[in-house]
């Protein structure tokens, strides 16, 4: 198959105007995996009509080399490996190394590497000044846009991105900062003093770190945790073209330098329907509220005339399974019983719900199995962490991939500002009458 850009075969698909008798013929593209693409950049020109694709289910506005699913088959791949064997074998410092630079990481890279992030943690003192100018009760997603997209103000000489050496810069300064700016969202809510990163910690540890400890006393991470965030983290990392990385996509295609293009993606993973849906699961269980009513809500989301649904089941992408579920299914029993936790009331419904999920011939059937959201959302909870952190979290995991993808923009030779066409239907053109006349 062909490993770069898409391949133009012998096949065509003809288009013909019936009103006018015109054909076009489009040429069929063939990527490395996957269906074949009809090349439709022709089509106004030549037949003066465009395609109407609302969500654009059915449109590629880009090729990539970075990320690739699979709905039906319930395949995830970084880079051609498999999401499974990245998540039992690499920390997050090497999928953060894979994504941003096409290959695992030897050794002697990775040590590199993460030096390099770590000693970009920090960011300037000067922000402390910025997380002032919200109210306590911001939500984090709220701190974080405001944040990220104000770095640009901070680091002029990682903003031209024209300049490879400065775009890698800015690449490493937004993975690095993101965990530090996430935490201290965090902090700030609680109303405790920031803590500032570790150099001797982990990506996963050290966030976790910021999060949790304090300066009274001396905090220990545990290990089994940490290792939880990181493959969060891990998981979370890329998913192909979605809403916010087609947003950061977007944004950049105007030039925007990069901090404003993932301040950009922040805001677009804020919504209920992307990075919220495990915020959404713990929402859920607040509403279920025991596990005596289980059945009750069982029979709701069974009703296709009862708005309620099920949220962390199923998946728009995994028509069969989410890979990355079973992974975070592990990694949540791990937890669990690392803290003895077996008697909180959210988590217990949590459980129940997965049990019934797994063995009820109404789901199976349906493949509506937990996602990876589901997992998530109980990992999360377990650890102590509120659920408005849910998404913030998700982004820290999700910058990488943003970054990746905007890099990959930067450098496509074919690359064009979004432009977006539309199916206009209000009035047409109308002659204009004076005020005083109305």
């Amino acid at each position: 198959m062909n490993k770069g850009k898409a391949a133009v075969g012998n096949d065509t698909v003809t288009l013909t105007d019936n009103s006018t008798g015109r054909k076009l013929e489009m040429p069929l593209l063939s990527g490395t995996a996957g269906p074949r693409v009809i090349d439709i950049r022709a089509l106004y020109s030549e037949l003066d009509c465009f395609t109407f694709d609302p969500g654009f289910m059915a449109t590629g506005s880009c090729d990539s080399k970075i990320t690739y699913i699979d709905g039906d088959a319930g395949i995830l791949l970084y880079r051609g490996y498999p999401i499974e064997d990245l998540a039992q074998h690499c920390d997050f410092s090497e999928i953060a190394y894979l994504l941003l630079k096409g290959e695992l990481p030897d050794a002697g890279e990775k040590d590199r590497f993460v030096h390099d992030i770590t000693y970009h943690t920090m960011v300037h003192e000067q922000l402390h000044n910025f997380y002032n100018g919200f109210r306590r009760d911001a939500h984090p997603m709220a701190i974080m846009c405001g944040v990220v997209g104000a770095l640009s103000a901070f680091y002029h000489d990682s903003t031209d991105i024209s300049d490879p050496q400065q775009r890698m810069i800015a690449s490493y300064r937004l993975v690095a900062k993101m965990p530090t700016i996430a935490a201290w969202a965090f902090k700030y809510a609680l109303g405790q003093p920031f803590m500032y990163p570790r150099n001797d910690l982990t990506y996963a540890e050290d966030l976790l770190h910021m999060m949790f400890a304090t300066p009274c006393e001396s905090y220990g991470v545990d290990p089994v945790i940490a290792r939880a965030m990181d493959r969060i983290l891990t998981l979370h990392a890329d998913h192909e073209q979605n809403a916010s990385t087609s947003t950061v996509r977007l944004a950049g295609s105007s030039g925007a330098n990069p901090f404003a293009c993932i301040a950009a993606g922040i805001a677009s993973l804020w919504g209920p329907a992307h990075g919220g849906a495990n915020e959404a699961v713990l929402n859920m269980l607040h509403e279920i509220g025991s596990v005596n009513r289980i059945p009750e809500y069982i029979a709701k989301a069974k009703d296709r005339h009862d708005p309620f649904r099920l949220m962390g089941f199923g998946h728009r992408v995994y028509k069969n399974f989410d890979p990355r579920a079973k992974i975070m299914r592990d990694t949540c029993h791990q937890v669990l019983d690392a803290l003895g936790i077996r008697d909180e009331p959210l988590l217990e419904l949590a459980i129940e719900l997965e049990r019934i999920a797994l063995e009820d011939d109404y789901f199976v059937e349906r493949k509506l199995y937990p996602n990876v959201d589901f997992y998530s959302g109980i990992i999360f909870r377990a650890i102590g962490i509120p659920e408005a952190m849910f998404t913030a979290l998700f982004a820290v995991a999700r910058t990488v991939g943003w970054v990746a993808h905007w890099n990959e923009m930067i450098e496509d030779p074919d690359q064009k500002i979004g432009r977006p066409r539309q199916l206009y239907l209000g009035p047409e053109k109308r002659k204009f009458v004076p005020i005083e006349a109305r």
